[in-house]
């Protein structure tokens, strides 16, 4: 009962803080991922962050390049923590100890002249339906023992711990928003989360997806998640009209929050965005649109039909560059969410930081190529092999523009699907000679093979890359069973 009247107690005090807090500007910040084969080196990043004048980022991980290089640059960082590490966490008040130690008070000082780490961020998307709830038993109570950590070493009042909840944590099946509530099986952990972030006065933190919303609801029309007004037909949900994506998807949010007595808390967008390639309406002028609709909305300070002249505290865009290693459970777009190409390179402009705000995104400067080389089949040789040749290539290299329906690269003909399959490995592996063998049916060149927007790229050179091979096998298996008919289908002549 007195836990009960405590809980009462904090949502009314939440609800008048709430109510005469004046209309506020939303912060907007990006996604830093750490899934790329050939990441961009962490200072021409954090150059890149800067030149854009975004102040806000948000890390999958605590790599220490990246937390070194925003030493001193006066943007706010949430420190992330894989879920691979929320069992040993929950388990052991020494492993949350070391990891505050290790990766937060050594890279925090006083004077704040280091690294600003604003949040630590338990899990990445633990709550995400494809992970099978593996992860669940474990969230709540790594928070609590990351939190006791930070009061045992004087830096509670300076980082706040938060629970990253993913889209599909919160859902509706009538698609209405006022019949918003979490998944069933979350239902506990969300009262154990919401009233852990409560007492330590920290935000709750979501996911939003318009992107998945619009291929999985064939309710969902494409101008209603692009933010056209004009065109697209509202949604009545008891007198309440909803004209796009964001709004409906945010306030079917705020009902799941209030039917597990949390009507009134401070919300933060973790990831929303648009991907440019890999699908079906995953374009870059697609792409645009939204970012410029999202931002504008968000300007416009109209808040949603629940939650009117109120926008989220912070959005944080997913991406700023695309991640070549992102799981593609969900599809190969899963790989193409970036602002920016995985070189630094803006695909489109978007006003990011406000209403006079440069317009056009700058460009990552200095980015070091590998030399301008490209691997491609040889016409010359009996081809007859070289669709399986294509498939070995693409089990470890990102085809995605390629294999997915709608990529960027789907309409190539034979063989030039060949030769963008192989290419893809022989930057993979750094322009190895023997990476463009494939038997013979390989050949390398100095013409740049690209066809219309499909890019054959080069890759960046650098001292750290990665082949995830437990990922390689995981899409290899994919590969060669649900999806086998129609990746083959890319490769026949």
């Amino acid at each position: 009962m007195a836990q009960n009247q405590c809980l009462i107690l904090a949502s009314a005090l939440a609800i008048l803080s709430w109510i005469s807090s004046p209309s506020r500007v939303t912060s907007v910040g990006v996604n830093w991922g750490g899934n790329a084969s050939h990441p961009l080196p962490a200072p021409k990043v954090v150059e890149l962050l800067k030149a854009n004048n975004i102040s806000k980022v948000k890390l999958s991980d605590t790599n220490p390049e990246a937390l070194e290089s925003l030493s001193g640059s006066n943007i706010d960082v949430i420190a992330g923590i894989p879920n691979s590490l929320l069992k040993s966490l929950n388990s052991s008040f020494k492993a949350a100890k070391s990891w505050v130690h290790d990766n937060v008070a050594r890279y925090v000082s006083s004077d704040g002249s280091r690294v600003r780490i604003e949040y630590i961020a338990v899990g990445d998307e633990p709550f995400l339906q494809s992970y099978g709830g593996q992860y669940i038993p474990f969230v709540v109570g790594a928070a609590a023992n990351i939190q006791t950590a930070l009061i045992k070493a004087n830096l509670a009042d300076k980082v706040k711990v938060v629970i990253p909840c993913s889209y599909d944590a919160f859902q509706s099946e009538s698609g209405l928003p006022s019949k918003g509530h979490f998944r069933p099986d979350l239902n506990k952990t969300m009262a154990q989360l919401l009233t852990f972030i409560t007492k330590h006065n920290s935000p709750f933190f979501a996911s939003l997806s318009p992107f998945h919303l619009l291929h999985q609801n064939k309710n969902i029309s494409l101008d209603f998640s692009l933010f056209k007004k004009a065109t697209a037909h509202p949604l009545n949900d008891s007198h309440r009209f909803y004209n796009n994506s964001f709004d409906l998807s945010y306030d079917t949010l705020i009902t799941a929050l209030s039917s597990v007595g949390f009507p009134i808390i401070d919300v933060v967008i973790g990831q929303i965005g648009w991907p440019t390639d890999g699908a079906v309406d995953a374009t870059t002028s697609n792409a645009e649109k939204f970012m410029a609709g999202l931002l504008n909305h968000l300007r416009s300070r109209s808040g949603t039909p629940l939650r009117p002249q109120e926008s989220p505290k912070e959005i944080y865009i997913l991406s700023l560059l695309d991640e070549d290693q992102r799981s593609v459970a969900s599809g190969g777009f899963e790989r193409h969410w970036g602002l920016f190409t995985f070189d630094g390179q803006a695909k489109y402009n978007v006003p990011l930081v406000g209403e006079g705000s440069r317009k056009s995104l700058l460009n990552a400067q200095n980015v070091d190529y590998l030399s301008a080389r490209w691997c491609v089949v040889d016409n010359s040789k009996d081809l007859g092999n070289s669709v399986v040749r294509a498939l070995e290539a693409c089990s470890s290299a990102d085809c995605s523009p390629l294999l997915s329906p709608g990529g960027s690269c789907s309409n190539l003909s034979w063989p030039a699907n060949i030769s963008y399959a192989f290419n893809c490995y022989y930057q993979q592996h750094d322009q190895s000679a023997d990476s463009c063998d494939f038997g013979g049916l390989g050949l390398i060149t100095t013409v740049d093979p690209s066809v219309d927007q499909c890019r054959f790229f080069v890759q960046i050179r650098t001292s750290y890359s990665v082949c995830l091979k437990g990922w390689s096998l995981t899409y290899w298996i994919v590969l060669s069973t649900s999806l086998a008919s129609i990746y083959l289908s890319r490769f026949a002549h």
